[in-house]
């Protein structure tokens, strides 16, 4: 185990240097020699090794331990002390860093990268474990309750405003501290809000300086339908789980002759002879480590569909045009994932299932693009229910 033997004292520096020199690959802030000497002798927790977004549908294998500065980012205590069961994290940035930067939301059952999302990714967990903080020897802890809220230890409530509370309570909906459905309806809402390219062509500007601003529905259908809709986004964007129909069982009709892998002479490919190398140029190394994208291989249909290639006799097959540049969080999914993938930079090449993965992000993004015109649909009735709200107020508003 890497981590394990970087931790043991008996084991030299230079022998993980040998075994694993990116654990001594000195970047930034980070100092290989000097960070290992500190954690030299910590005892290692199997527990702590779990799945990480890198990136929206990239998903990593971390050691994530809140008493010490992880490797490459640095997870604060507080948050990573709200990973429990069956909890979610909504996840959006302060302002843009890219354009086009696609919806400015993610959101995800584990705790994602510093870096996720353009723009430091910022986690709002749905709900919250209040209480103190053992970790700080009883001291309440940073996440504790809500103002005018009494905290008891360990209960977990709901994330939301005073004023959230306020709104679910007239439109007649549970407690959310007691009802984790009514606890979760607002985050859903705002993702699938979040997800409408109408939302966001009419607020770019907005969007693009500030934190994103959600209109919430005036009726409780509405609302129920809304959230209804943000979890379907939420299952195409969590890689972990499988989805039926998409990714596993009998896969929809359309969805069958997207992304499909083959050789270009149409035989059965040999990753013994490299056929599954990615060595098109899709991504390199920059300056400090940082990994660059390249240009690849692309060779576009007529119909604008895209033939996306590994190498020169492998590629996946019709890549929907909208799916290829999808975009979120500033990020362009598959090239992105490509882009650290190349075997100069990974050092060997894809594995089987690598090479699915791929195909299975393209399906998922095509159900998701699938869903845009009833995001729009959504969005547009939420705002016309706000709007003929403050239209009794002021008529310019709307």
């Amino acid at each position: 185990m890497r981590i394990a033997e970087y931790l043991d004292p008996t084991v030299s520096d230079d022998d993980i240097r040998d075994r694993v020199p990116e654990f001594m690959h000195s970047s930034g802030e980070f100092k290989a020699d000097k960070t290992r000497s500190q954690l030299k002798g910590r005892s290692f927790d199997l527990s702590s090794i779990v799945t990480y977004p890198f990136k929206p549908f990239d998903m990593r294998i971390a050691y994530l331990d809140p008493d010490i500065a992880p490797l490459f980012s640095r997870p604060a205590p507080q948050l990573l002390n709200q990973r429990f069961s069956n909890n979610r994290f909504f996840i959006t940035r302060d302002t843009a860093e890219k354009d086009p930067e696609g919806p400015p939301f993610f959101f995800s059952p584990v705790v994602c990268d510093y870096d996720c999302i353009s723009g430091h990714t910022r986690h709002f967990p749905l709900r919250l474990k209040t209480g103190t903080d053992r970790r700080t020897g009883g001291k309440e802890s940073a996440n504790q309750a809500l103002p005018g809220m009494e905290a008891e230890s360990d209960k977990i409530i709901a994330n939301l405003s005073p004023a959230a509370r306020a709104h679910l309570a007239s439109l007649g909906l549970p407690d959310p501290d007691t009802d984790q459905a009514t606890a979760e309806l607002i985050w859903y809402h705002a993702l699938a809000i979040g997800y409408s390219p109408a939302y966001l062509a009419e607020n770019a500007d907005g969007i693009r300086q500030d934190w994103p601003r959600i209109p919430l529905p005036q009726a409780k259908d509405s609302l129920l339908a809304s959230a209804a809709l943000g979890r379907q986004v939420a299952v195409l964007l969590d890689t972990e789980a499988p989805v039926p129909g998409v990714t596993a069982g009998k896969i929809q009709g359309e969805l069958r002759n997207i992304a499909v892998f083959q050789r270009v002479d149409g035989k059965p490919a040999k990753p013994e002879a490299g056929d599954l190398d990615l060595t098109a140029g899709w991504g390199h190394a920059g300056k400090g480590g940082v990994t660059m994208p390249g240009r690849g291989k692309l060779i576009r249909r007529d119909d604008g569909a895209c033939d996306i290639f590994l190498n020169n006799v492998a590629f996946w097959r019709n890549v929907p045009g909208t799916v290829w540049e999808y975009t979120i969080g500033g990020y362009q999914i598959i090239k992105k994932w490509l882009s650290y993938r190349e075997k100069p930079l990974l050092g060997r090449g894809l594995t089987p299932d690598e090479v699915r993965t791929v195909t299975a992000i393209a399906r998922r993004l095509t159900a998701l693009i699938a869903l845009q015109s009833c995001l729009d649909d959504n969005y547009r009735k939420v705002k016309h229910e706000v709007c003929d709200k403050v239209l009794i107020a002021d008529p310019n508003l709307c």
